[in-house]
């Protein structure tokens, strides 16, 4: 059997060339030495075709195989009908309990179209129904698995980082406010703060006018980065994404490009070997070097650490419920997953560094230490930041044979994990279950993620009614009429 041939269209590629020949049916099938019946299925693209039975339709129609195999329909009419029998065949036809429509001659373009139309529209709705928390689980695990496969390296947004970079004259070190709004202007905008910003965005970028608009309030928040990861969206230019996946993918190329410019690479990875020479590696000297948040810190050592420095790592950001929020690891370190490898959502092992630095009074210092897991030991470092969500641990990490390049290698603390084993952190004390078990009801805390895991109404998340009214507002004068003069033009 030729397997994964388009069967349907092939299909309507031997009926129509059969007609164009006045070829019948019954003459056909008797050249291919098949019967009627068979040929009938064959042309209905109700089953795939030997080799050999390729090879002799070709030469009773007299065409090239590569001719006969050829995916692009024979005509706008087969198009519309295979499209209609795909649509019929699907499950979502099925489930309508409809009869499938017998694809007549009497059946019009124009109505075909109009089916396709409403059946598309009705898998849309369908798809948009089963962005499901699933579906968001799975995105993330399809995505870090890719992260992982290049050890979270993207070259071709450190290249698109060092022209920008370039562009301005940037000679190294940490990317000042003064820089970013000179990049922000060799692209071609001016910069807006203000007091109304729609509360669905971090930022709205007018590319009409070339403005950029910001909130004024930004407490709590490095200012540049906000700007940056708009100007870095400019750049890629990336399509309105259509699933959570590419909605996905184009966050972790927007933070990723923000973030190479905020610590460029030439200048990290020259800071980052003198450390390891000296055995002094720390995401917090990467941290205060370039005037970042720690978070961003981490994310760009684990950019940077294996393409570089030949260490693996892993990352972690867990909510003090111990959740994971975020993971990236490329040294086989064993992650909670659930049925579908996902690990966001997990709970992380009570005595891993990403939890045992909620127990410490002194968030000021650096928390580290080693754990014992069933994959093998870890070194770990940890730190608390705070978020209007609440309170994260961010956490890296790597195996012990490379804890000597760390400072805080010498940690004396030590603990074992033995997760995912249930007995390790997850079974209560037997005392405390039969003094408890009958007598605790407790009410939890409805995670919002569980019921809306996927933004509504557009894949980005905004409020568009928002976005389009707060332009319209605060759209310079005469842009409208600039608008309409174009129009009336032509331009």
């Amino acid at each position: 059997m030729m397997r994964g041939m388009d069967t349907l269209t092939i299909g309507r590629r031997i009926r129509q060339l059969r007609g164009e020949r006045g070829l019948t049916l019954e003459s056909l099938a008797a050249a291919i030495d098949r019967a009627p019946s068979q040929l009938s299925v064959i042309e209905n693209g109700k089953r795939e075709l030997k080799l050999g039975e390729v090879n002799r339709l070709a030469e009773a129609l007299g065409v090239e195989v590569d001719a006969l195999l050829s995916s692009e329909p024979p005509s706008k009419r087969a198009g519309l009908e295979i499209a209609l029998e795909r649509a019929q065949r699907g499950p979502l036809f099925a489930s309508l309990g409809l009869a499938p429509l017998p694809l007549r001659k009497t059946l019009s373009d124009e109505a075909i179209e109009t089916i396709l139309a409403l059946h598309g529209e009705l898998e849309r709705l369908h798809t948009e129904r089963a962005a499901t928390p699933e579906e968001a689980r799975r995105a993330n695990t399809e995505l870090r698995l890719e992260q992982r496969a290049r050890n979270n390296y993207y070259a071709d947004l450190e290249r698109a980082a060092r022209e920008l970079l370039a562009a301005i004259g940037h000679r190294g070190g940490p990317l000042s406010q003064r820089a970013t709004g000179e990049l922000a202007a060799h692209l071609g905008f001016t910069l807006h703060y203000v007091h109304d910003l729609p509360s669905s965005t971090r930022s709205v970028t007018d590319r009409e006018n070339g403005r950029i608009y910001l909130p004024i309030k930004q407490s709590g928040t490095d200012p540049r980065t906000a700007l940056l990861q708009a100007l870095a969206a400019h750049v890629l230019g990336r399509p309105e994404p259509h699933d959570y996946g590419e909605l996905l993918r184009q966050r972790v190329e927007t933070n990723y490009l923000a973030g190479a410019l905020l610590i460029p690479e030439s200048s990290a990875v020259e800071f980052l070997d003198a450390a390891k020479k000296a055995r002094e590696l720390s995401v917090e000297d990467l941290r205060d070097a370039f005037a970042v948040s720690y978070e961003t810190a981490a994310h760009r050592f684990t950019n940077l650490a294996t393409r570089h420095l030949g260490i693996p790592v892993h990352f972690l950001k867990v909510h003090s419920s111990g959740a994971i929020s975020k993971a990236y690891e490329n040294d086989d370190v064993l992650f909670p997953t659930d049925a579908l490898g996902s690990v966001e959502g997990q709970q992380v092992c009570r005595y891993w560094s990403a939890r045992q630095v909620f127990e410490r009074d002194d968030r000021l210092s650096p928390y580290h230490q080693y754990t014992d897991k069933p994959v093998g030991s870890y070194w770990c470092t940890s730190k608390i930041e705070s978020a209007a969500n609440g309170d994260f641990s961010v956490s890296v990490g790597t195996k012990f044979a490379y804890a000597k390049w760390f400072r805080g290698r010498d940690t004396p603390v030590r603990l074992s994990s033995g997760c995912p084993d249930p007995d390790c952190c997850r079974t209560p004390d037997a005392r405390l279950a039969a003094r408890w078990k009958e007598n605790a009801w407790p009410s939890a805390r409805l995670n919002s993620s569980l019921l809306a895991a996927m933004p509504t109404g557009t894949f980005t998340g905004v409020d568009r009614v928002a976005v389009y009214e707060f332009l319209d507002r605060h759209a310079p004068e005469g842009a409208e009429a600039a608008v309409g003069d174009g129009a009336a033009t032509g331009r």
